[in-house]
């Protein structure tokens, strides 16, 4: 139980108390139970609807460009300036959320989040002209970043560090399922024969809208992260929690568990500053910034281009009728989702450093042979497919790791914020400088264009990996206390270094 180690609990305003708690040890040693299925459920989803989004907006952008959509819009715009439209909100929310969540805890953020997102998305199935179409791409993206930092922060201090590589790459690679669904969708959507030309694209957000909403009533169950609690003056909630689900598993595995492995004692604190985060991510750790903002930047560029792409890319060089692109979309997406849920495990195993470095570099080769092969005119939508379906594969799993990455290499306190600012910067570098490079390039109609803008990406996913085999961390089967130090220990132990 959590003790108070100078005075007290309820003798000192909240926030202002030094405790001592088992909490991370306990909520590590725990075997996976229902309990845990439920925290994938009710925050793992989200990233169906965001895939499911995404894809159909790359999918529908041929439909969207044709004359009576109800729409005065190209293309090039909806894959451009949309898509950068979207990310740039994504990027915005990341850090206006991510502060926020590290403030007002985990779960208040990834309701308000969600809310946001589905709000957007409902308005974007109302678009009448094209600015109205824009403006909630951003929102809708500005609700979406804000998701990112809140849970994958809540999802690596809920899930014990014997699964934590693993649950949070196929979590995050669930994306892929929502686009399977999204690309599936878009071929009935678009079909003239079922929905009017107008009204098909609409009901694809509205549909959005409501698998959201079913999302929302799930994601109530889910508890605020107790490793949250016990840093900002609530360390009695954390132990009521934790010793619920200790109860629960009990009851279902039918044997006691283990005794934790150890304690810490910390000084509670209610806000961090944005002064003293910056100087621990980049004065303490200088070489996991480098880290996880080499790993943000290539799988950015990488998959904002291709994925706002990709039906573009079918229409245009291999002459695929806008209703059909799904289909080949659909493949691609299983490959994406393949990824992270055959590999997964292998980074809870083989180990963090290798697996990382080994899927971006593998992607980013994979990737120049296709470019090669594109470029000589050797391919068909078919084989075009079937080497993006090897290629993201591999890139699935680094991309999901970048996510990984930042979560866990920094201290407790600037986890939310961590992850927004790599995922805000590296986005912003590769996410809305990608699509639109690549909208530019594809709509040339020339080979060699489209073929560069490949080869970018590879060089980029290239060069993460090479970072990655060289500042990657060990941080497989360890607690997140034990690989960042919280920044409110109060007696800091021996440091594991700072790389």
């Amino acid at each position: 139980m959590a003790s108070a180690a100078s005075a007290p609990e309820d003798s000192v305003p909240a926030g202002t108390g030094t405790v001592t708690t088992a909490v991370p040890a306990r909520l590590d040693r725990l075997p996976w139970s229902r309990w845990h299925w439920m925290i994938v459920i009710g925050l793992g989803t989200v990233w169906i609807l965001d895939g499911l989004e995404v894809t159909i907006v790359g999918n529908v952008a041929g439909r969207l460009a044709e004359e009576g959509s109800g729409l005065d819009i190209t293309a090039a715009q909806v894959t451009g300036v949309a898509a950068a439209l979207y990310v740039a909100g994504a990027c915005s929310g990341a850090l206006f959320f991510g502060w926020l969540t590290d403030r007002y805890g985990r779960k208040k953020l990834f309701m308000v989040t969600l809310a946001v997102y589905l709000g957007a998305t409902a308005m974007t199935a109302l678009s009448f002209e094209s600015w109205w179409f824009f403006l909630f791409r951003f929102l809708t993206g500005f609700g979406i970043g804000g998701e990112y930092a809140a849970i994958n922060s809540a999802i690596d201090e809920l899930i014990p560090s014997l699964y934590r590589g693993r649950v949070d790459l196929i979590i995050n690679g669930s994306y892929w399922l929502g686009a399977i669904g999204g690309a599936l969708l878009s071929v009935v959507m678009l079909d003239t024969d079922i929905f009017p030309q107008n009204l098909g694209w609409r009901l694809s957000f509205a549909l959005g809208v409501v698998l959201g909403l079913v999302i929302l009533l799930v994601r109530r169950h889910v508890p605020e992260s107790p490793r949250w609690q016990f840093i900002h003056g609530r360390a009695e909630d954390a132990e009521e929690l934790v010793s619920s689900v200790e109860q629960q598993i009990e009851e279902e595995k039918g044997e006691r568990l283990p005794p934790p492995a150890g304690e810490i004692t910390i000084h509670q604190r209610k806000s961090i500053g944005f002064g003293l985060i910056a100087r621990t991510v980049f004065g303490r750790y200088p070489r996991r910034a480098i880290l996880g903002l080499s790993l943000f930047i290539g799988q950015a560029f990488l998959y904002n281009a291709i994925t706002f792409g990709f039906g573009t890319i079918l229409t245009t060089f291999f002459d695929v009728p806008t209703g059909q692109t799904g289909y080949y979309f659909a493949v691609i997406a299983a490959g994406n989702f393949l990824g992270p849920l055959l590999l997964g495990k292998l980074f809870d195993t083989v180990g963090r450093r290798i697996m990382i470095s080994s899927t971006y570099l593998l992607s980013g080769v994979l990737l120049f042979g296709t470019a090669w092969l594109f470029d000589r005119g050797s391919l068909t939508a078919t084989t075009m497919t079937v080497c993006w379906c090897v290629v993201l594969f591999f890139a699935s799993a680094g991309a999901s790791s970048a996510y990984l990455t930042v979560s866990e290499v920094f201290p407790m306190e600037t986890r939310a914020m961590a992850i927004a600012f790599f995922y805000a910067l590296g986005t912003a570098a590769g996410g809305i400088s990608g699509p639109l490079i690549f909208a530019d390039l594809t709509e040339s109609g020339v080979v060699g264009d489209t073929a560069l803008a490949f080869r970018i990406g590879a060089a980029l996913m290239c060069a993460a990996g090479l970072v990655a085999a060289f500042l990657a961390v060990k941080a497989e089967r360890r607690s997140l206390e034990e690989i960042a130090e919280p920044l409110s220990v109060a007696k800091p132990a021996p440091s594991s270094g700072s790389g």
